[in-house]
This record gives C-alpha cells, structure tokens and sequence, in this order.
C-alpha cells in the first residue's frame, strides 16, 4: 500500500486524523516510536528516507488504537495538537542530527586522509555534502510548516527558544538556513 504522506500531515492540520493502516478517520491516535521495519509504512515523517522500508532508524509511528493493538504498537493517545507537537519534536531531533553530521560526525562516514583532517564536508565531498544540503532544507521547509501550524492555531510552540539556537549553530558553522538569521 502506497501511502500519501503529505496528505497525512495536512489532515492533521485539518483536524481529521486518518490511520494509516485501516484509512478510517478519528479524533485521536497512537503516537510511538520505533525502529521495527515492518512498521514503516506506517511512519508519516519517513516519506522519502533514502533507505526507504529497509530503514532501521527510531521513527514516530501513528496508528489507531485497533490498529496499534494489531500491530503491537504500545503508545499514547494524541489529538491534532498533540499530534502536531510531537512532528515537530520529532523534525527538530531529526535537524539537530542534521546539524551533528555536518559539524562532526561525517567525518566516521569518511576514511579521510591526514590532510583532510580539519576540511568541511563540502570541500571533501561534495556529493554527500549536496544531499545533506537538500535532506536538510527538506527537514527545515517541513520544521516551518509545523511551526506555521502552531501559529495559524496560537497556540504555544514547545520550547520556542529552540529554533534560535539552532539559528546560531548552522550559522556558527558556516551553513545557511531558511529558519532565519
């Protein structure tokens, strides 16, 4: 089954909850986490993971509570607000692991040479330094248009003094960002 993620996410943004699993529509659903790969499919931020259903990293997972139940799922229940609070959490670990690779961590990926030691990604390899690029902008375009979300509603963003400092960092580094200056 070939789901609409997009679609997904803009029904929460509508107040209609749809499983993913039965596409019947509910007030609330059961948010977790997991790393199952049978239960991709059923993870609505995981659209257009590079590694796709083969993917074994912790995703957030919505199901109805029947569904969940079927699936062995444990979790909470979550209404739209919840729902939404718990998507931008998610993006923000998933930006913050963005900013990690490109400060740090790319350099485990790399079996860099003594003189490449101290270079940014890009002036190392600048393929891995383009899809980091464009994984990234995708995580910040979808960071705002929860963080509009949140304001179209006014209601309180969680922790809203994280988008500054995640500001500071990728300019601190070098990098450009779409969340501001």
């Amino acid at each position: 089954m070939q789901i609409n993620w997009e679609s997904t996410i803009n029904q929460i943004f509508s107040d209609v909850l749809t499983c993913p699993k039965c596409s019947l529509g509910f007030s609330e659903l059961v948010v977790s986490y997991s790393r199952r790969t049978s239960l991709n499919q059923y993870a609505p931020r995981h659209r257009e993971c590079p590694r796709g259903n083969e993917c074994e990293a912790r995703k957030l997972i919505t199901l109805c509570e029947a569904c969940s139940n079927e699936e062995n799922v444990p979790g909470m229940n979550a209404n739209t607000d919840q729902l939404l609070e718990a998507y931008i959490i998610d993006c923000r670990r998933d930006l913050e692991d963005a900013l990690d690779y490109l400060s740090d961590l790319w350099r485990d990926d790399i079996d860099l040479e003594i003189n490449n030691l101290e270079k940014r990604l890009e002036d190392v390899d600048p393929n891995t330094y383009k899809e980091e690029v464009a994984w990234r902008d995708r995580l910040e375009a979808e960071y705002l248009s929860y963080h509009n979300e949140f304001r179209k509603r006014k209601i309180r963003i969680p922790h809203p003094g994280w988008k500054s400092e995640y500001i500071e960092e990728i300019l601190s580094l070098g990098y450009e960002t779409r969340l501001g200056n």
